[in-house]
């Protein structure tokens, strides 16, 4: 539709252009024309051989009129009719042409009117010569096939506009048909990629990459509630099973045992569902408000706090990051406990600054983890091998937890090379206080 206005108003702007400069044509050459009449006419009454009735079959029609304003040679067409016109050359001219309407003799027609001055001793003489002016179309010879051509013009590109326009919206269309097909279901499917690279093909892979994501993160998302409630499940029914155990036999019973068994699997049932619960205000993005923290004074309070069943040396520096101090807090024990379980005698814990960050180093000699499953542990629930799960007593989000946490703050948690054990290392960016005129930088800040 677009296309077929645009065409219409380009065609009919070209076709008035065409028309004008016709039109200017064929008028200056009727102007011509009657110049030359005029002249000729002028010419016979230098010679005195101007008859009273003068037939031009160049012009439509002919005056001459004397300085009185008597006519006296006329066209036959003429006769016994008034002054063609009344206006006379400008000053220092001999000729001038006019387009005059409802001439007396001429109708409801224009004509064009030209005058020529002939100087003569006793005053000048005034020819006017005239032939009918041009309409706006000049003729409906040279207006229908115009008009003709525009209709064509119009009708074929509207056409052509219209099977390019199908002919590239097909594999859109193809793509809609194969997305409403796709459901939680069945994100399998993936929208056909066009072969020619252009927009549409990169909005087919731009779908495609999208769909990739979702089917990953829904996968993760149905993995994590079949881990979650395995282990709920199995913590319930252990519970279950040390009641029944027990009912069977009331007399032969530790009762205090059986409570305090209980009380540990409920501690960490707890424990899976307080992680849970961290993690889907982790993933909600529901943050507290930041503000500058130290995390080496952190590090010293749960150091002093921490029931040490591992000697855990500590090396850290003054380090102002800003960011939520609970979950700094979560941060660190998560790491700490994670590098009890698993170590041998000795925890190493560094804290330093670099590059605009602050490293928060962790570093047990356990067993320590092997490179392609450094990945594998961040994994929500992830299990790996007998010799880093010694003690079921994680709840499996630990380091999950860890390192959304990190990057809520803007940082990083990964696991980096050591010759001994496992070296988680967290960086977080350094806050910088804003400097104030007259202060000096402290320790705080190692730039």
């Amino acid at each position: 539709m677009i296309t077929a206005v645009v065409m219409t108003i380009l065609c009919l702007s070209i076709s008035g252009l065409i028309l004008m400069r016709v039109h200017d044509e064929r008028t200056m050459e009727r102007n011509h024309l009657n110049h030359d009449a005029a002249m000729r006419a002028a010419a016979l009454l230098a010679r005195g051989d101007l008859p009273p009735v003068h037939a031009d079959p160049s012009v439509t029609a002919l005056q001459v009129i004397d300085p009185t304003g008597r006519i006296v040679s006329t066209s036959p067409s003429m006769e016994g009719r008034p002054p063609l016109a009344s206006f006379a050359p400008p000053p220092g001219r001999l000729g001038a042409e006019r387009t005059l309407c409802r001439v007396p003799g001429s109708g409801d027609a224009c004509l064009l009117v030209s005058v020529q001055r002939a100087p003569r001793s006793h005053g000048d003489w005034m020819i006017y010569a005239a032939a009918p002016a041009y309409p706006w179309y000049v003729s409906g010879r040279l207006l229908a096939p115009l008009l003709l051509s525009c209709a064509l013009i119009v009708a074929f590109t509207t056409l052509g506009a219209r099977r390019i326009v199908i002919t590239s919206l097909r594999p859109v269309e193809a793509i809609r048909a194969k997305l409403s097909k796709i459901t939680t279901t069945e994100l399998g499917h993936r929208v056909p990629v066009p072969q020619p690279r252009d927009e549409i093909h990169d909005l087919a892979g731009t779908v495609n990459t999208t769909l990739d994501m979702l089917d990953a993160a829904l996968t993760r998302e149905r993995r994590f509630t079949a881990d979650a409630s395995h282990d709920l499940r199995s913590l319930v029914t252990a519970m279950r099973t040390q009641v029944e155990e027990a009912l069977l036999h009331p007399d032969e019973t530790d009762w205090p045992a059986v409570a305090r068994a209980l009380l540990a699997s409920l501690e960490r049932l707890h424990a899976i569902v307080a992680d849970l619960m961290e993690l889907r205000r982790l993933d909600a993005d529901a943050g507290a408000p930041m503000m500058p923290v130290d995390l080496n004074e952190l590090i010293v309070r749960e150091l002093a706090r921490r029931p040490q069943a591992k000697t855990i040396v500590s090396d850290c520096r003054p380090a102002l990051v800003r960011g939520d101090r609970v979950q700094l807090l979560r941060l660190l024990t998560n790491l700490l406990d994670n590098a009890e379980r698993h170590a041998t005698s000795t925890v190493h814990v560094t804290l330093h600054c670099e590059q605009g960050e602050v490293a928060l180093v962790v570093h047990d000699d356990g067993s320590g983890i092997p490179v392609h499953q450094r990945e594998v542990v961040f994994q929500r629930f992830a299990r790996l091998d007998a010799a880093r799960n010694k003690d079921a007593g994680g709840s499996g989000l630990g380091l999950p937890i860890a390192r959304e946490i990190a990057r809520h703050h803007g940082g990083t948690l990964t696991i980096e090379d050591s010759s001994r054990g496992a070296r988680f290392v967290a960086r977080i960016p350094l806050y910088r206080p804003p400097h104030r005129p007259g202060t000096i930088r402290g320790h705080l800040d190692p730039a």
